[in-house]
């Protein structure tokens, strides 16, 4: 079979290499033009190679995690057709040959070993004849010894399990089957006798013998290694970048959103059918987009290598996204320019492509400031790590009911936790939380958003 060589083809404009992702093949597999070959992932975006012509795979170069250079070669084809029956019939005929030689070969062969062997042997000729082997002994089958019973000396001593952990129920029906609890062995926590034990040991005639544990009380030792290839390993890569440079500060604070819930409610219960249903984050985008300009040194990039600062005019919200593929963060741009309407749609586009893989890199880059959200997961508070080169993020907390005092009466107020971090090189303290106490205001009194 003749094979043609593929190389990883030049994937994008200053892209010199790429890892490997997934293999979407195997070696002997056949293959079609067009069919999807490899996954490729690159600085820039994640590329699905296909083939370009029909072939069998003979040979993948690069394992997941390994880095591909462009030109290099990436797989191997046997293409179809060429040489495969002649190779075939080759080996079908050598073969052919072999069988026959060794038929020919075969009867001259045990002739002369047969009586050499017999006559080398007389030893053990004459011990199978002297020592006969036993006849098989029958295995002894015992009874089950009996269940103990209760008789009137251990009632009268308290030995009917006065030391065993069970339940009044399993104890009663203990007593009807006249079996000792202090026999059992239990599977339950720190030895509880349960149902399912009593069982076991009235079916084993008495023997101690408890039911299967249950999980937790059941030691695992497996091991499970993972390669961290492809998103996840980007994703490692930026995290640690992003706490090694940046000297990170947090800052926390209860928002009541009594009064935003009120307003959302009322809006997506008037919305049209081509309008999307709102969440609290459009409303924190609206709010962000307005209190900007004031913090300028918040909505921007630290550049390192040249010690510049970059306060951007224009608001580019990421939204941290979860996917089944790792954590996205698509943009939505230019939220200064958009209605509540127009940012929570943008914000679904963009965060619906991330899940399903068809953002574009201008959906994934651009970002000036960050906001993240565990939506229901997400918790009391957390510490979130800036999204390298941006000096600030957002993290939004699940908002709850709560008693708290308002003109010194109790009452119930909705309370929505949010988390900030900022880069304590460039933003001191005083303007992060500047920056979320303006945010809180806001929100606190939400015909501020619009005004």
């Amino acid at each position: 079979m003749s094979s043609r060589e593929f190389k990883l083809p030049d994937i994008g404009e200053g892209v010199v290499e790429g890892e490997v992702v997934q293999w979407h093949i195997s070696v002997g597999e056949s293959v079609k033009e067009d069919d999807a070959l490899v996954d490729i992932m690159t600085d820039k975006a994640t590329v699905t190679i296909p083939s370009p012509y029909d072939g069998i795979i003979t040979s993948l170069q690069g394992d997941v995690g390994d880095m591909i250079a462009v030109g290099s070669t990436l797989v191997e084809f046997g293409l179809d057709g060429e040489d495969t029956s002649t190779n075939k019939n080759s080996k079908d005929e050598t073969d052919i040959a072999k069988e026959d030689e060794n038929e020919e070969k075969t009867p001259s062969q045990p002739q002369l070993k047969e009586p050499v062997e017999e006559a080398n042997q007389p030893t053990k000729t004459t011990t199978q004849e002297i020592i006969t082997p036993a006849p098989p002994v029958a295995p002894v089958i015992s009874s089950p010894p009996p269940i103990p019973v209760v008789n009137s000396e251990n009632l009268q001593e308290g030995n009917l399990g006065n030391k065993a952990l069970a339940s009044p129920a399993v104890r009663r029906r203990a007593r009807e089957a006249g079996v000792n609890l202090s026999n059992v062995r239990g599977s339950g926590p720190a030895g509880r006798i349960r149902h399912a034990d009593l069982d076991a040991f009235i079916a084993a005639g008495g023997m101690i013998q408890g039911a299967a544990p249950i999980s937790y009380s059941t030691r695992r030792t497996s091991i499970e290694e993972i390669k961290v290839v492809g998103l996840r390993r980007k994703i490692a890569e930026a995290m640690t970048t992003s706490k090694r440079h940046i000297p990170h500060f947090s800052y926390f604070e209860e928002i009541d959103v009594t009064e935003l819930e009120k307003l959302r409610q009322v809006l997506n219960s008037s919305r049209d059918e081509s309008q999307p249903k709102l969440t609290y984050l459009p409303f924190i985008m609206m709010a962000l987009s307005k209190l900007m300009p004031n913090h300028a040194e918040c909505n921007g990039h630290y550049d390192e290598a040249n010690g510049l600062v970059r306060r951007y005019g224009a608001i580019n919200l990421g939204i941290a996204t979860q996917t089944d593929r790792g954590l996205f963060v698509p943009v939505v741009k230019h939220v200064e320019s958009m209605d509540i309407w127009q940012s929570a749609s943008e914000m679904q586009r963009v965060s619906g492509a991330a899940r399903d893989g068809s953002a574009t890199l201008d959906d994934l880059s651009g970002s000036t400031f960050t906001i993240t959200s565990l939506g229901r997961d997400g918790g009391l508070g957390a510490t979130p790590i800036i999204n390298h080169p941006e000096v600030a993020i957002l993290g939004v907390h699940k908002a709850r009911e709560m008693p708290v005092v308002v003109n010194g009466e109790i009452v119930v107020r909705r309370i929505m936790n949010v988390s900030s971090s900022f880069d304590h090189r460039v933003v001191d303290g005083a303007d992060g939380a500047a920056l979320v106490q303006a945010l809180k205001r806001m929100l606190e009194n939400p015909a501020l958003i619009f005004m």
